[in-house]
């Protein structure tokens, strides 16, 4: 279990390399990456600005992933989250998750950004051409809690 909250750009390529080569038995590697978009539902996107609460964010982080260790069979796991100003299509996420095969993989790193996405402290002000916004939770990743919680 690694996690980094960092301002700086990773290497995905690097970071699933390294990932793999940390266990023989790893026989699925799965990878999420979350890239700032050019639009939203208040107009162009200019730019991003996150923050968060260092220590209490990390602290959140690997309760995420522990759970998920407990549902899954995972063999490793690798947390980036970016900070500070992005810009469209810069990288913002990575999750990646090691199994020894795929349904674990692929259901631990669904899991692991879901509920990142609503129980991590992180803040994201979104700044378009009609002015800068602080985004709240969505409902759509509400319901993915709920499909979690149900044990789905």
């Amino acid at each position: 279990m690694s996690i980094s909250i960092q301002e700086s750009d990773f290497d995905v390529a690097a970071e699933m390399a390294a990932l793999r080569h940390s266990s023989a038995k790893i026989g699925a590697l799965v990878s999420f990456v979350g890239l700032v978009r050019d639009f939203s539902n208040e107009g162009r996107i200019e730019n991003i600005f996150l923050e968060h609460y260092s220590g209490m964010t990390e602290k959140a982080l690997g309760k995420i992933i522990g759970e998920a260790a407990a549902r899954w069979n995972l063999l490793g796991s690798r947390v980036i989250h970016r900070i500070g100003p992005l810009q469209p299509n810069e990288q913002i996420v990575l999750v990646a998750t090691a199994a020894a095969h795929r349904r674990e993989a692929f259901a631990s790193c669904e899991f692991i950004i879901d509920y990142l996405k609503t129980a991590a402290p992180f803040w994201k002000r979104e700044q378009t051409d009609r002015g800068g916004t602080w985004l709240e939770t969505r409902d759509s990743d509400l319901q993915r809690m709920d499909h979690w919680a149900r044990g789905e």
